[in-house]
Protein backbone atom coordinates (compact mmCIF):
# COMPACT_ATOMS: atom_id res chain seq x y z
CA UNK A 1 0.00 0.00 0.00
CA UNK A 2 0.89 3.76 -0.69
CA UNK A 3 1.54 6.55 2.11
CA UNK A 4 1.72 10.09 1.65
CA UNK A 5 4.27 12.09 4.11
CA UNK A 6 3.83 15.96 4.18
CA UNK A 7 6.37 17.53 6.64
CA UNK A 8 8.78 20.57 5.75
CA UNK A 9 11.65 18.67 8.45
CA UNK A 10 13.62 16.13 5.86
CA UNK A 11 15.29 14.04 8.74
CA UNK A 12 12.15 13.61 10.10
CA UNK A 13 10.17 13.27 7.32
CA UNK A 14 12.90 10.51 6.66
CA UNK A 15 12.83 8.82 9.28
CA UNK A 16 9.14 8.57 9.45
CA UNK A 17 9.07 6.84 5.31
CA UNK A 18 11.83 4.67 6.52
CA UNK A 19 10.04 3.31 9.38
CA UNK A 20 6.90 3.13 7.40
CA UNK A 21 8.66 1.58 4.33
CA UNK A 22 10.51 -1.30 7.00
CA UNK A 23 7.47 -1.88 9.45
CA UNK A 24 4.54 -1.60 7.43
CA UNK A 25 5.98 -2.70 3.94
CA UNK A 26 4.09 0.77 2.44
CA UNK A 27 5.13 2.83 -0.64
CA UNK A 28 5.89 6.20 0.58
CA UNK A 29 6.41 9.43 -1.29
CA UNK A 30 7.56 12.73 0.85
CA UNK A 31 6.52 16.23 0.37
CA UNK A 32 8.29 18.97 2.07
CA UNK A 33 6.23 22.14 1.91
CA UNK A 34 2.01 22.45 1.46
CA UNK A 35 1.70 23.13 -2.17
CA UNK A 36 3.70 19.53 -2.93
CA UNK A 37 1.56 18.24 -0.12
CA UNK A 38 -1.95 19.32 -1.60
CA UNK A 39 -0.07 18.18 -5.57
CA UNK A 40 0.50 14.70 -5.08
CA UNK A 41 -2.66 14.24 -2.74
CA UNK A 42 -4.00 14.86 -5.91
CA UNK A 43 -2.44 13.34 -8.20
CA UNK A 44 -2.55 9.37 -6.26
CA UNK A 45 -4.88 7.70 -4.66
CA UNK A 46 -3.08 6.73 -0.83
CA UNK A 47 -3.98 4.49 1.84
CA UNK A 48 -2.20 7.07 4.93
CA UNK A 49 -1.58 10.49 4.91
CA UNK A 50 1.27 11.96 7.49
CA UNK A 51 0.44 15.60 7.77
CA UNK A 52 2.72 18.37 9.81
CA UNK A 53 0.71 21.39 10.57
CA UNK A 54 3.54 23.57 10.83
CA UNK A 55 4.23 23.92 6.63
CA UNK A 56 5.79 26.23 4.51
CA UNK A 57 3.67 27.39 1.52
CA UNK A 58 0.65 26.27 3.00
CA UNK A 59 -0.26 25.04 6.86
CA UNK A 60 -1.28 21.49 7.29
CA UNK A 61 -5.40 22.80 7.92
CA UNK A 62 -5.35 23.77 4.47
CA UNK A 63 -3.84 20.97 2.96
CA UNK A 64 -6.14 18.95 4.99
CA UNK A 65 -9.05 20.89 3.77
CA UNK A 66 -7.49 21.10 0.03
CA UNK A 67 -7.27 17.32 -0.36
CA UNK A 68 -10.69 16.53 1.59
CA UNK A 69 -12.25 18.80 -1.23
CA UNK A 70 -10.21 17.00 -4.29
CA UNK A 71 -11.78 13.50 -2.97
CA UNK A 72 -9.28 12.04 -0.83
CA UNK A 73 -10.62 10.04 1.63
CA UNK A 74 -7.30 8.14 2.95
CA UNK A 75 -6.44 8.70 6.76
CA UNK A 76 -4.90 11.37 7.63
CA UNK A 77 -2.67 11.12 10.80
CA UNK A 78 -1.91 14.86 11.60
CA UNK A 79 1.36 15.80 13.61
CA UNK A 80 0.99 18.87 15.46
CA UNK A 81 3.00 21.01 18.56
CA UNK A 82 -0.31 22.92 18.84
CA UNK A 83 -2.24 21.02 21.27
CA UNK A 84 -4.71 23.80 22.28
CA UNK A 85 -8.16 22.01 22.40
CA UNK A 86 -10.23 24.35 19.83
CA UNK A 87 -7.11 23.81 17.28
CA UNK A 88 -7.69 20.06 17.78
CA UNK A 89 -11.37 20.22 17.37
CA UNK A 90 -11.04 22.02 14.33
CA UNK A 91 -8.40 19.37 12.52
CA UNK A 92 -11.12 16.54 12.93
CA UNK A 93 -13.85 18.22 11.78
CA UNK A 94 -12.28 19.57 8.56
CA UNK A 95 -11.46 15.77 8.02
CA UNK A 96 -8.09 14.83 10.12
CA UNK A 97 -8.51 10.83 11.44
CA UNK A 98 -6.34 11.41 14.28
CA UNK A 99 -3.37 13.25 15.90
CA UNK A 100 -0.24 13.56 17.07
CA UNK A 101 2.05 15.39 19.75
CA UNK A 102 5.27 16.35 18.76
CA UNK A 103 7.57 15.47 19.52
CA UNK A 104 6.52 11.96 19.12
CA UNK A 105 7.67 8.26 19.73
CA UNK A 106 7.99 6.50 16.10
CA UNK A 107 6.66 3.17 17.86
CA UNK A 108 3.53 5.04 18.40
CA UNK A 109 3.48 6.54 15.05
CA UNK A 110 3.35 2.85 13.20
CA UNK A 111 1.20 1.80 15.49
CA UNK A 112 -1.67 4.65 14.90
CA UNK A 113 -0.51 4.66 11.55
CA UNK A 114 -1.30 1.03 10.97
CA UNK A 115 -4.91 0.97 13.03
CA UNK A 116 -5.77 3.95 10.63
CA UNK A 117 -4.68 2.29 7.57
CA UNK A 118 -6.82 -0.95 8.85
CA UNK A 119 -9.58 1.09 9.67
CA UNK A 120 -10.08 2.85 6.31
CA UNK A 121 -9.90 -0.72 4.38
CA UNK A 122 -12.79 -1.99 7.08
CA UNK A 123 -10.56 -4.23 8.64
CA UNK A 124 -10.76 -3.93 12.98
CA UNK A 125 -8.35 -6.78 13.84
CA UNK A 126 -4.83 -7.26 12.28
CA UNK A 127 -5.48 -10.14 10.74
CA UNK A 128 -7.14 -10.73 7.44
CA UNK A 129 -9.10 -14.03 6.61
CA UNK A 130 -10.65 -14.88 3.26
CA UNK A 131 -11.50 -18.87 3.41
CA UNK A 132 -8.34 -20.65 4.61
CA UNK A 133 -5.99 -17.80 3.90
CA UNK A 134 -4.48 -15.96 7.10
CA UNK A 135 -2.75 -12.67 6.69
CA UNK A 136 -1.30 -11.49 9.52
CA UNK A 137 -0.38 -7.60 9.07
CA UNK A 138 1.56 -7.28 12.34
CA UNK A 139 3.72 -10.04 12.05
CA UNK A 140 3.58 -9.95 7.77
CA UNK A 141 3.41 -13.74 7.61
CA UNK A 142 0.90 -15.61 5.58
CA UNK A 143 -0.79 -19.16 5.78
CA UNK A 144 -3.13 -21.66 3.58
CA UNK A 145 -4.62 -23.78 5.38
CA UNK A 146 -2.36 -23.66 8.52
CA UNK A 147 0.38 -24.08 5.94
CA UNK A 148 3.04 -21.11 5.97
CA UNK A 149 3.97 -19.60 2.45
CA UNK A 150 6.71 -17.79 2.34
CA UNK A 151 6.68 -14.41 0.47
CA UNK A 152 8.75 -11.48 -0.95
CA UNK A 153 8.41 -8.31 0.28
CA UNK A 154 6.68 -7.07 -3.04
CA UNK A 155 4.31 -10.12 -3.43
CA UNK A 156 3.19 -9.94 0.31
CA UNK A 157 2.60 -6.02 -0.26
CA UNK A 158 0.80 -7.22 -3.12
CA UNK A 159 -1.37 -9.79 -1.47
CA UNK A 160 -2.22 -7.67 1.30
CA UNK A 161 -3.24 -4.85 -0.87
CA UNK A 162 -5.63 -7.25 -2.60
CA UNK A 163 -7.00 -9.08 0.75
CA UNK A 164 -8.41 -5.66 1.65
CA UNK A 165 -10.49 -5.63 -1.45
CA UNK A 166 -11.76 -9.92 -1.80
CA UNK A 167 -13.46 -10.18 -5.19
CA UNK A 168 -12.77 -6.36 -6.20
CA UNK A 169 -10.77 -6.40 -10.21
CA UNK A 170 -7.57 -4.64 -9.41
CA UNK A 171 -6.22 -3.17 -12.38
CA UNK A 172 -2.22 -3.24 -12.94
CA UNK A 173 -1.70 0.48 -12.88
CA UNK A 174 -3.29 0.79 -9.78
CA UNK A 175 -0.84 -2.15 -8.17
CA UNK A 176 2.19 0.24 -9.58
CA UNK A 177 0.73 2.80 -7.59
CA UNK A 178 0.62 1.14 -4.57
CA UNK A 179 3.21 -1.15 -4.09
CA UNK A 180 6.14 1.38 -5.44
CA UNK A 181 6.85 5.42 -4.56
CA UNK A 182 7.44 8.11 -7.71
CA UNK A 183 10.75 7.10 -7.97
CA UNK A 184 10.58 3.87 -9.35
CA UNK A 185 10.04 3.38 -12.80
CA UNK A 186 7.07 2.07 -13.30
CA UNK A 187 6.84 -1.11 -15.87
CA UNK A 188 4.10 -3.13 -15.72
CA UNK A 189 5.45 -6.20 -16.57
CA UNK A 190 6.77 -6.56 -13.37
CA UNK A 191 3.55 -6.48 -11.71
CA UNK A 192 2.76 -9.57 -13.87
CA UNK A 193 5.84 -11.44 -12.47
CA UNK A 194 4.85 -10.63 -8.62
CA UNK A 195 1.14 -11.74 -9.67
CA UNK A 196 2.51 -15.17 -11.27
CA UNK A 197 4.98 -16.16 -8.47
CA UNK A 198 2.65 -15.41 -5.85
CA UNK A 199 -0.31 -17.55 -7.33
CA UNK A 200 2.24 -20.44 -7.88
CA UNK A 201 3.41 -19.93 -4.05
CA UNK A 202 -0.23 -19.95 -2.98
CA UNK A 203 -1.27 -22.53 -4.70
CA UNK A 204 1.36 -24.92 -4.14
CA UNK A 205 -0.67 -24.94 -0.30
CA UNK A 206 -3.46 -25.73 -1.36
CA UNK A 207 -5.72 -27.11 -3.49
CA UNK A 208 -7.35 -23.11 -4.57
CA UNK A 209 -6.71 -20.82 -7.17
CA UNK A 210 -6.75 -17.48 -5.30
CA UNK A 211 -5.86 -15.26 -7.68
CA UNK A 212 -7.69 -14.66 -10.99
CA UNK A 213 -6.79 -12.73 -13.89
CA UNK A 214 -8.90 -11.03 -16.09
CA UNK A 215 -7.59 -10.15 -19.35
CA UNK A 216 -6.74 -6.41 -19.52
CA UNK A 217 -8.74 -5.28 -16.83
CA UNK A 218 -6.26 -7.08 -13.82
CA UNK A 219 -6.22 -8.98 -10.65
CA UNK A 220 -8.82 -10.27 -8.19
CA UNK A 221 -8.59 -12.17 -4.95
CA UNK A 222 -10.83 -14.85 -4.88
CA UNK A 223 -11.64 -17.27 -1.99
CA UNK A 224 -10.14 -20.24 -2.95
CA UNK A 225 -12.19 -20.61 -5.92
CA UNK A 226 -11.55 -23.01 -8.98
CA UNK A 227 -9.73 -21.04 -11.95
CA UNK A 228 -7.99 -18.32 -11.56
CA UNK A 229 -6.34 -17.71 -15.28
CA UNK A 230 -2.42 -17.22 -16.15
CA UNK A 231 -0.76 -14.43 -15.11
Amino acid sequence: MRALIVEDEARVAENIAAALRESAGLAVDVALNGPDGVELGRQANYDLIVLDLMLPGLDGLTVLKAIRARGQTAPVLVLTAVMEKASIVTLLNAGADDYLAKPFDLGELLARAKALIRRGKGVSHPRIEVADLVIDTLEKTVTVAGKAVELSPTEYRALEYLSHRPRSVISKQVLLEHLYDYNWEHHSNVIEAHISNLRRKLNREGDGHWIETLRGRGYRLMAGAAGGGAS
